[in-house]
């Protein structure tokens, strides 16, 4: 059956909106290249011209030049028709790729909606309420028991305020007096060293450049009759 009617061929994926853009980008590149070959023509021409005097031979290169810009107006237009094919295309894949972007927010926010309503069957806004009430009375609960179990034991009831506050005052005295006395009874206090210099009763040095001028010091008698020993010779 192949070979009296043949196989059927495979026919070919449609050409993209991006296919038909670069073939359109493609064809508008060569007929850049044309005009700029006509321009460089044409201004060859000119220069020709210029240069001829006025005559058949003027007027012949004026007639090449008047073809060639008739060749460059044909390629002007056909490009302005290629760049507005351009931009059309361009609009429809910028068309296109926002309904994309639809059809993909679509999908995602019915995926969504499925998966809130699947978790929502799951919640009870009832059973949320009565676990909320339920929480709080078992605060409550607690704060009594706590409450009862901190209570002191043995404290009367009739405890007069004015004589707590007597006491209160008496012990702030108390710890005034203590301070005073940096806090340390006497007892505890560390005894103080004699001075001795002191009790030998030495003479104060002498000050400046002043001579001392001498003293007689006074000789004393004992009980015996006797003359004492001056202190100065004690302390030699």
């Amino acid at each position: 059956m192949k070979r009296v009617f043949g196989a059927k061929k495979n026919k070919e994926p449609p050409p993209t909106i991006q296919d038909a853009t670069d073939r359109i980008n493609k064809r508008g590149e060569t007929v850049d290249e044309k005009i700029k070959k006509l321009d460089a023509e044409l201004a060859r021409y000119k220069e020709q011209i210029k240069k001829t005097r006025p005559g058949p031979a003027q007027e012949a290169v004026k007639a090449r030049a008047m073809r060639v810009l008739k060749q460059k107006r044909m390629y002007e237009g056909q490009r302005d028709m290629m760049y507005n094919q351009t931009f059309n295309l361009d609009q429809v894949a910028f068309a296109t790729e926002g309904i994309k972007d639809a059809q993909q927010t679509m999908s995602a926010l019915k995926s969504a909606n499925k998966e809130l309503k699947g978790m929502m069957k799951t919640v009870n806004i009832s059973g949320i309420d009565s676990l909320q009430d339920e929480m709080m009375d078992m605060m409550d609960m607690s704060t009594e028991i706590q409450e009862s179990l901190g209570r002191s034991y043995n404290v009367p009831d009739d405890i007069d305020e004015e004589e707590l506050l007597g006491e209160l005052d008496a012990l702030e005295s108390d710890m005034g007096a203590e301070t005073e006395s940096d806090a340390i009874p006497s007892y505890l206090q560390p005894d103080k060293e004699p001075d001795l210099y002191a009790e030998l009763n030495f003479p104060a040095a002498p000050t400046g450049n002043s001579a001392v001028p001498n003293r007689v010091t006074p000789q004393t008698e004992d009980e015996l009759g006797l003359s004492t020993v001056p202190q100065a010779s004690i302390r030699s």
